[in-house]
C-alpha cells in the first residue's frame, strides 16, 4: 500500500468567468483540482462513496484501489481530500502488478455481496470482498452476458452500476460498453442478475462515449458520456435513463441533464456517483482521468440534482 498526499485547489465557478450555478438540471456546488507529486497519483476511472457520503473507494485504470475521504469547509463546500491509500489489485491468481491489458480497471460498484470491478482489455467483471477489498483476490468472475467478441480492446466495460434494491431491477448490477457498438450502432449493455437478467442496448448518438453510470434513488440510471473531436474539443454530458425501460432486448435512451464543454471546468470526465446530501438532496460527484499527463487535470466536481 502507498500513502499519497494530495493538494487541492477549490473550483469556485464551473463556467470560466461566470458566477452561474445552474447548468441544465444540475446546480454546481463546488469542485477541486487535485495534484500530487507521487508518481502513482492520477488515472482515476470510477468512484463510489460509502454510506456516510464522505469516505470513498475509487479505481485507477492501472489496476489500483484508492481509498480516501473528502473534506469540507465551514460553508459545506468541497475543500480537499484526505491522504489517499493506494493499493494494487490482486488478480484471480493472487498476483499484483499484472499487465495493463489484464488489470485495466474502469468501473466500480458496491453490492451486498462485495465490490464489483469492471475491466477493459481482458473484458470481465470481478467480485471482490468488502471489507478487505484491498487485500484479497476476487471471490469470482461474474458472467457479463455480452459476447466478448463484441468488445474492442480499449473500448469495453467502462460502466458497472448497482440498482437500488427497491427499484424494478431489484438491486441488480448493470454494465455498459464505452465505444464498442453492436450491429445497430448502439452500446451493448446487460443486466447481470435479478428478475430482468439479460442484454439490452443504449442508443449511441452525437459521438458521445459512455464512461460511467450510477443509479438515482428512484431507480433511474444516469450515464456519464464524454466526447473529443478536433473541431469541437472536449465535452461531457449526463443522460437520464428511465429505470422502467431497463429490460432485456430494449434499446434505451433518455434526456440530457447537463452538457458541458471547454467553456467550463472539465477534463477527461470518467467517474460518476450519486450521493444523498446532508439535507436529503441528491448530489452527483464527477471525477476526471488525467492519464498521468502534465497537460491534463484530476478534477472532482459536485452538483445538486434539481427537481
Amino acid at each position: 500500500m502507498e500513502t499519497i498526499t494530495v493538494s487541492s485547489r477549490p473550483i469556485e465557478s464551473f463556467r470560466f468567468g461566470s458566477g452561474t450555478t445552474r447548468f441544465g438540471q444540475l446546480e454546481f456546488l463546488g469542485g477541486l483540482v487535485m495534484r500530487s507529486s507521487h508518481p502513482l497519483f492520477g488515472a482515476l476511472s470510477s468512484i463510489r462513496f460509502r454510506p456516510d457520503g464522505r469516505r470513498f473507494l475509487a479505481v485507477m485504470d492501472s489496476g489500483h484501489f484508492v481509498e480516501g475521504r473528502i473534506e469540507r469547509d465551514g460553508q459545506g463546500r468541497l475543500s480537499g481530500v484526505s491522504t489517499l491509500k493506494v493499493t494494487p489489485m490482486i488478480d484471480r491468481s493472487g498476483r499484483t502488478g499484472g499487465a495493463k491489458r489484464s488489470m485495466d480497471s474502469e468501473g466500480l460498484a458496491f453490492t451486498p455481496e462485495g465490490v464489483l470491478v469492471s475491466f477493459e482489455g481482458l473484458h470481465r467483471v470481478d467480485l471482490y470482498p468488502d471489507p478487505a477489498v484491498e487485500s484479497a483476490r476476487p471471490l469470482r468472475t461474474v458472467p457479463i452476458l455480452i459476447p466478448r467478441g463484441m468488445l474492442e480492446n480499449n473500448r469495453g466495460l467502462e460502466t458497472v452500476a448497482a440498482a437500488p434494491a427497491d427499484s424494478p431491477l431489484k438491486g441488480a448490477a448493470v454494465v455498459v460498453a464505452e465505444e464498442s457498438l453492436d450491429g445497430q450502432g448502439n452500446h451493448p449493455a446487460a443486466i447481470l442478475d435479478g428478475p430482468l437478467k439479460g442484454r439490452f442496448s443504449v442508443r449511441h448518438r452525437d459521438r458521445y462515449l459512455v464512461t460511467d453510470g450510477a443509479f438515482l434513488p428512484d431507480g433511474d440510471l444516469l450515464l456519464l458520456e464524454r466526447r473529443f473531436t478536433v473541431t469541437d474539443g472536449l465535452g461531457f454530458r449526463i443522460r437520464r435513463i428511465d429505470g422502467r425501460t431497463l429490460k432485456p432486448d430494449a434499446v434505451v435512451d433518455g434526456p440530457v441533464l447537463i452538457e458541458a464543454n471547454m467553456s467550463e471546468q472539465i477534463d477527461n470526465m470518467e467517474g460518476l456517483d450519486v450521493v444523498t446530501g446532508p439535507d436529503g438532496d441528491t448530489r452527483l460527484f464527477l471525477i476526471s482521468d488525467d492519464n498521468r499527463s502534465l497537460l491534463q487535470r484530476s478534477l472532482m466536481l459536485e452538483f445538486r440534482l434539481l427537481p
